[in-house]
């Protein structure tokens, strides 16, 4: 089906971060020497290929899954066969991150035309767009299981994924920024662990930041696909 559609759904989503790189980076970078050691538009490119990433997985496993899930009841045929709750989650799982590779994977092939990404350390984000896939794909389908009303998506999309993407070291040197006692809340925020992570790897450093970022974007994906597997047997089954 993808094959057939991936025009219309590719280009809408793929284009933003680039259009944020080009009008961003080198407008307003023009008016910026350096940021955080670095160019503007390099400072910017590692946290775009999160966002890249975190758009293919985010649009594929909120109205995506609630319209195959409320309206088309599309997982009700698949439980007449011998598939399982469980295989359907797995399954829009890996679908997602396989949208959040393409996504982010494309990006950076943009980026490398752009001179953006400094061999060899650069390649070590490749692996971070899959951990971004797999982190808000568990977000996205948890929420869209434990809503009642697709009209939240608006919420979702405007009040959670619009402050991430502002406030989470993407256009900006947050610890520069903010006050301590927004730092330790930032923590919190889901993309800023991705983006750190694939700015370490842009630029070859290593730190002890790098272990906790590692760990908290496991260990919540893991943890909300494990509540995302009660919802989804508990909507399936009942």
């Amino acid at each position: 089906m993808y094959r057939r559609t991936w025009k219309m759904n590719i280009l809408p989503n793929f284009f933003e971060p680039v259009f944020y790189l080009l009008s961003i980076g080198i407008g307003v970078g023009a008016y910026i020497s350096e940021m955080g050691g670095t160019s503007y538009i390099a400072f910017l490119a590692p946290g775009l290929v999160c966002v890249a990433a975190m758009n293919g997985a985010s649009f594929e496993v909120t109205y995506n899954i609630f319209v195959r899930l409320t309206f088309e009841k599309a997982y009700d045929a698949m439980l007449t066969t011998p598939v399982e709750p469980d295989d359907i989650l797995a399954g829009e799982t890996l679908w997602a991150v396989t949208r959040a590779c393409i996504y982010g994977g494309c990006f950076f092939f943009v980026l490398a035309l752009f001179g953006l990404t400094p061999f060899p350390g650069a390649l070590l984000a490749l692996f971070v767009i899959p951990l971004t896939g797999l982190l808000f794909a568990a977000i996205g389908i948890t929420f869209s299981l434990h809503i009642a009303n697709i009209d939240l998506f608006s919420f979702y999309f405007t009040l959670f994924l619009t402050p991430l993407f502002l406030f989470s070291d993407i256009f900006f040197p947050i610890e520069e920024r903010l006050p301590e006692a927004w730092l330790w809340l930032a923590e919190l925020l889901p993309l800023l662990h991705p983006v750190r992570l694939a700015r370490a790897a842009f630029r070859g450093e290593i730190s002890l930041v790098i272990v906790w970022d590692l760990a908290y974007s496991v260990l919540l994906a893991l943890s909300l696909l494990a509540l995302a597997r009660r919802g989804v047997r508990r909507r399936l089954t009942n």
